[in-house]
């Protein structure tokens, strides 16, 4: 099944409309009005979001309770260790509720699992060890532990307080903490339920900060931290990849603006690392393909602790160390992914009865437990089908496996389906982890797949791409690719705008670029427009595009490369095909590329 180009409705009297009462270019505000924002009073919502948007925090079901006994444990003097993930989500909630807890006056620690040992989550003797240490002490988890059942009853038995804090999806059964504080647990009606674990954990700290104020307000010194920490929280809920509208449209939108004005030292010494200090602005790319990277890098091979510190320290030359570090890291963990993405191909080629299987479980005890989540969505990606990685251990023939989702199957449920097989799982939808004793892996195979059979089937709508406008390439002045970022920031639920061109040029052969030659670098002309352009992870492309001989159609996201001052508008190519082949219908377009592009 061949990619399908969706434009979006447009009605050029309303767009014309719209652009007058909200001041956008005639293409920003047709962007506005083709997703759905067709009125002016929407159109200001949209684009004129504030914090006073956000919920108050007391309405997030648990956060009074949790208030109070935290507010408790401070005034008793008692030991607060917070429980986080190794993700970066968990990686910031950990650092900024740290961050609060200690402006309080707390004895705060904190504590991550490392990764490949310990997994996600709770677990019993990371909460023996707490309890060793520090008997009275208070446990709060961050991005973790709605699906810990076990390991909070086994909290109790220690008579160790817990509170979770968390945003995962969770089964039937909620574990016995002393508080649960979750924006979806049953029987509550928070208004909006896509916050990510930073989102969860600001709110709380949020709450604290009141309470330490009066009641209603944080004092000058805690609301200077609570603008603080809505950057910490802006790269949590742009690393989780939540939908970027309600209250997440909100915290990113502050939060980028607060990391340009307001970064802690850590943060500070990480943006330099990864080029973005002398940026005018930030954007939602410069931190999904920036800072998370990097953070996340420390997690994925085993020293999410660094990262927390580098989000903590005081000390200019440790956080310099660290980010240091954390770079090399993120290197290493880039040539590990290269490696094992050409290792899964291989896999599948070699077993012929896979071509035509609804998912992909591959295996490998050589491949790296830590980055098999990234090669599993690429994985995923590229066959056009839900996929799991999992890394065996050689010693004890146990697997650790991440999942990714392909066209919105929900991976909880397929896992749920065949969790007789599995020794542990968690997540949600799109995303999960499990556990699995080797001699299980083809039992669970079969029963996932089955699973996946009868209960997916991948629609044209699930291979589309919709596209925003059709548009010259002279139409891309600077100033209308800026006036389209004023709809950001952009990501999921909210993605950057896609533009499509016919009757394009190339204006010489593209090239493959990049470490394993993964990405195409083209420039295209169009009624004398020339204009760069580059695709990540296509490379392959170039070899098609060469075979071209007359003009192509291509869908694209115009940006603004900036470079040492410079301001250029390009392109990153969604996709393309001939020219010859191209017949554009009223609302939809197909390609001739196959779906596992």
């Amino acid at each position: 099944m061949g990619r399908v180009w969706r434009f979006a409705p447009y009605d050029q009297a309303a767009a014309r409309q719209l652009s007058g009462t909200t001041q956008l270019s005639p293409l920003a505000a047709q962007v506005l009005f083709g997703r759905g924002y067709e009125t002016a009073e929407a159109a200001r919502g949209f684009l004129d979001a504030k914090l006073s948007d956000l919920h108050p925090p007391e309405a997030l079901p648990g956060v009074p309770e949790a208030t109070d006994r935290i507010l408790k444990a401070i005034s008793e003097n008692r030991r607060i260790t917070i429980y986080g993930d190794y993700d970066v989500d968990g990686v910031t909630a950990t650092s900024l509720l740290w961050h609060c807890l200690k402006l309080a006056g707390a004895d705060v620690h904190y504590y991550v699992p490392h990764r490949l040992e310990e997994g996600y989550g709770l677990n019993c003797e990371a909460l023996k060890s707490i309890h060793e240490d520090a008997p009275n002490s208070l446990v709060v988890t961050v991005d973790c532990g709605i699906a810990s059942v076990e390991e909070a009853a086994y909290a109790r038995e220690l008579r160790l307080e817990l509170i979770v804090t968390d945003h995962h999806q969770f089964a039937q059964t909620l574990p016995e903490a002393a508080c649960l504080v979750h924006p979806r647990l049953p029987e509550t009606d928070y208004p909006f339920g896509d916050l990510c674990g930073a989102g969860v954990a600001f709110k709380l700290a949020w709450a604290i900060c009141k309470r330490l104020g009066d009641g209603k307000n944080a004092s000058p010194r805690m609301r200077e931290f609570l603008l603080d920490a809505v950057g910490l929280t802006a790269i949590g809920t742009i690393a989780d990849v939540v939908p970027l509208v309600g209250e997440n449209r909100v915290i990113v939108r502050y939060g980028l603006n607060s990391l340009l004005d307001r970064a802690n030292i850590g943060l500070k010494a990480l943006m330099h690392i990864s080029e973005l200090n002398n940026n005018r602005l930030l954007d939602s790319e410069d931190i999904g393909f920036g800072l998370a990277p990097r953070i996340n890098a420390a997690g994925r091979l085993g020293q999410a602790r660094l990262a927390v510190e580098l989000l903590t320290t005081d000390k200019t030359d440790r956080a310099v160390a660290l980010a240091d570090y954390l770079n090399q890291q993120n290197e290493m963990r880039k040539t590990v992914e290269r490696r094992m993405l050409k290792q899964a191909k291989e896999q599948v080629a070699a077993n012929p009865d896979w071509e035509n299987a609804p998912a992909l479980v591959l295996a490998d005890p050589d491949w790296h437990a830590g980055v098999i989540g990234i090669v599993a969505g690429r994985v995923a990606s590229h066959f056009a089908r839900p996929a799991i990685m999992i890394s065996i251990n050689k010693q004890d023939q146990t697997g650790q496996g991440s999942a990714r989702t392909f066209a919105g199957f929900d991976l909880h449920a397929g896992l749920s389906s065949a969790a007789e097989h599995l020794i542990k799982f968690g997540g949600h939808q799109a995303a999960a982890g499990l556990r699995i004793h080797a001699d299980n892996l083809d039992d669970f195979r079969a029963a996932f797949c089955n699973y996946v059979s009868g209960n997916h089937e991948v629609t044209e709508r699930d291979l589309e791409i919709d596209i925003d406008a059709e548009v010259r390439l002279a139409d891309l002045t600077h100033r209308a690719v800026t006036e389209l970022d004023k709809l950001g920031p952009f990501g999921q639920g909210n993605p950057r705008p896609v533009l499509a061109c016919t009757q394009v040029e190339l204006t010489e052969p593209p090239r493959k670029m990049g470490g394993g030659d993964r990405h195409l670098s083209l420039r295209v002309r169009q009624y004398g427009r020339v204009m760069r352009g580059v695709s990540f992870g296509n490379g392959e492309w170039a070899d098609e595009m060469a075979k071209v001989s007359g003009p192509i159609s291509i869908c694209f996201k115009p940006t603004i490369n900036r470079f040492r001052g410079q301001e250029n508008v390009e392109f990153h190519l969604v996709d393309w095909r001939a020219e010859e082949a191209a017949t554009k219908p009223a609302t939809a377009a197909v390609s001739q590329k196959s779906a596992s592009r």
